[in-house]
């Protein structure tokens, strides 16, 4: 089974959205992935996902479960297929943090970075590029 962990700096919105989106949309279209989510910084450790966005994927339908945001690890490097980040910082991060990737785990969402709703205020827009994100890596991985 393929392993993803998406990855933002605080694990409270981006990350933990793209993995609720993507688990939902795995499994609506006949898809085994295992999925999870963490953050770059330890800023959040510890916290569900912030209000608006969990009000904005209660919106659209897409089920989420108590999250606690979590700093990724080198565990996580050796274990998960893919470490999909949602801006080019994210990737910055986890090369310092990795290694520079020597496994070539490490890749971006979308070729553009997906704007961080926590100092946008635009969890409309960060949902709709999150989901067009996982839609074509759900459509590439099948």
């Amino acid at each position: 089974m393929i392993k993803i962990l998406f990855i933002c700096h605080g694990n409270i919105c981006r990350s933990v959205s793209a993995q609720y989106i993507m688990e939902d949309s795995a499994k609506k279209n006949g898809v085994e992935l295992y999925v999870s989510s963490a953050a770059t910084s330890r800023e959040e450790i510890g916290n569900d996902i912030y209000s608006p966005a969990k009000r904005k994927l209660k919106e659209k339908g897409v089920p989420f479960s108590r999250h606690y945001a979590r700093q990724a690890t080198m565990s996580d490097y050796l274990s998960y297929d893919y470490l999909i980040c949602m801006e080019e910082n994210n990737v910055r991060n986890l090369n310092r943090m990795f290694n520079n990737d020597p496994d070539h785990k490490i890749y971006k969402l979308l070729s553009r970075d997906v704007s961080d709703p926590w100092y946008t205020n635009d969890f409309e827009t960060a949902y709709n590029d999150i989901y067009e994100g996982c839609k074509a890596w759900l459509e590439k991985l099948s």
